[in-house]
């Protein structure tokens, strides 16, 4: 794993347990309407850039230029099983994801109840998070 930016760009309060909150709550994602909006009508594109960024992010330690493929495997398997309702269990995994490597508190089940319930609010948490700490690689 390599370092890559700051990953508290806004300097959260990092708790005892060395966790903090996440940088914007699940419902700040009306306050980026083009992200909301995408991931609200093509939740697998903004699905597979998060994944494609992390992973960018977590193996190169630089930002992703371009943001990612708008459709890639990741994008056409999260469609697939979108129509059985279980793109949930992709999006699960990327969430988790994100909360450790950005030392953010919460829990599985957390997760699990944010991404059946609130989708788009969450991918657009999550893709804030990643964009945060792409900010500040220089």
């Amino acid at each position: 794993m390599v370092a890559g930016g700051r990953k508290n760009a806004l300097n959260r309060e990092i708790g005892a347990d060395g966790q903090r909150d996440w940088s914007f709550g699940l419902f700040d994602c009306f306050s980026d309407w083009g992200l909301c909006c995408r991931a609200t009508w093509i939740p697998c594109i903004v699905y597979s850039q998060n994944k494609q960024r992390l992973r960018h992010l977590q193996y190169r330690g630089t930002r992703l230029r371009g943001g990612g493929d708008n459709c890639n495997d990741d994008c056409c398997f999260y469609c697939c099983i979108s129509f059985p309702n279980l793109c949930w269990v992709l999006q699960l995994g990327n969430r988790t994801d994100i909360r450790k490597r950005y030392n953010i508190r919460g829990s599985t089940g957390n997760d699990c109840i944010t991404v059946l319930c609130c989708r788009p609010c969450a991918l657009t948490q999550e893709q804030r998070e990643i964009q945060l700490e792409e900010s500040s690689i220089s």
